[in-house]
């Protein structure tokens, strides 16, 4: 009889400690799960987003109807709530972008190479270091000129 009492001393002896060990890690254990909450929330609006373009990449084909064969990198699309599109295009030799109605400000800024760029039917060189403002209501396209692939920056609000 002596080692069965024993036997339910030693366990509840082990149960109050396991019930004392509970309520102390309780808070801690709620404290966490509210982390990882507000982790998981804070994770839908990123306080920054950073991209390498070698993940981005993608060969297109000239936009707007443009020809030859070009490479668009779309920064930050996947982005939630992004107001902004912000692209770099790479035109190969013989590759545009096709002449198209704008809808929204847009900047082209060159980084590198020579291009041909059609404005409400008059046309320009453009070139390294160059930056075009296109309004809304106006028409334009981009020919790569010279031998050096042609690239670019483009940004505009997103309706």
């Amino acid at each position: 009889m002596e080692v069965q009492t024993h036997k339910i001393t030693i366990c509840l002896k082990h149960t109050a400690i396991f019930v004392y060990n509970y309520l102390l890690m309780k808070p801690l254990i709620v404290g966490v799960l509210c982390l990882v909450s507000v982790s998981a929330l804070s994770q839908s609006k990123q306080p920054y987003i950073i991209e390498h373009e070698s993940n981005i990449a993608k060969v297109e084909p000239g936009t707007h109807n443009g020809s030859g064969s070009t490479v668009g990198y779309s920064f930050f699309s996947k982005a939630d709530s992004l107001k902004m599109t912000f692209r770099k295009r790479v035109l190969h030799p013989g590759s545009a972008i096709g002449y198209h109605l704008q809808k929204e400000d847009e900047i082209y800024y060159i980084i590198n190479g020579t291009g041909e760029m059609q404005m409400n039917g008059k046309s320009f060189t453009v070139k390294a270091g160059d930056a075009i403002l296109t309004r809304p209501g106006s028409s334009h396209g981009l020919k790569q000129t010279g031998n050096e692939d042609l690239i670019i920056i483009i940004a505009y609000e997103n309706e």
